[in-house]
């Protein structure tokens, strides 16, 4: 993922934002308060986590990715104000790589879509939430809703970018939620471009 990123983190949320649709409504919907711990799986640039900061005031902001290119960006974004750490996303441990036992919310936007070993990141972050936590979820949809010429061409461009959207994310997260007794919600974006779901209270 370094090979990858490390000329890309420069302008990667310059052209990120035309077609990585959601990110801002997860944020928006996360319904945390101060004092809270929220941890991003795969911050990146740490461009969501400097808006979770700001929608949510008071919460501790932490954050981990694999490539150590991107958490160049994320440490120089937010200095201070998050915890920030280089770990795997299929087998993290919340007290190895930050000292907590859990956290109270945990967001992945955009990032199970390029993870091969995806359904172990969800399992691994439902492992580690806090009593009453929730996890959140956004990535691409089925494309279903988009012309079969546009869905064909976004999904070839999108294979280039090492990127597969999951289109079985919500049986998945239904039976990991099920398995640990947790509510699960699901929200279907406009035209099916993305997908959100919710696991946890």
């Amino acid at each position: 993922m370094d090979r990858v990123y490390r000329g890309q983190r420069h302008i990667y949320d310059l052209t990120r934002k035309y077609y990585l649709f959601g990110r801002d409504r997860l944020i928006r919907e996360l319904d945390a308060a101060p004092g809270m711990a929220v941890l991003e799986v795969g911050c990146g640039t740490g461009r969501n986590l400097e808006l979770a900061g700001k929608a949510w005031p008071g919460v501790a902001l932490h954050g981990f990715d694999i490539s150590s290119e991107m958490l160049k960006n994320a440490g120089k974004r937010l200095g201070t104000e998050a915890q920030l750490a280089l770990g795997d996303a299929t087998r993290f441990d919340p007290k190895t790589l930050f000292g907590r036992e859990g956290f109270d919310r945990i967001f992945l936007s955009y990032t199970l879509s390029m993870i091969p070993g995806w359904q172990d990141a969800l399992s691994a972050a439902i492992a580690a939430l806090s009593p009453g936590g929730a996890v959140h979820v956004v990535d691409f949809g089925d494309l279903a809703g988009l012309p079969s010429p546009l869905r064909a061409g976004l999904r070839g461009w999108l294979t280039k970018f090492h990127v597969t959207p999951r289109t079985d994310l919500p049986a998945v997260a239904a039976r990991l939620a099920n398995e640990r007794g947790l509510p699960v919600r699901f929200t279907r974006g406009p035209l099916g471009y993305y997908q959100m779901v919710r696991i946890g209270h």
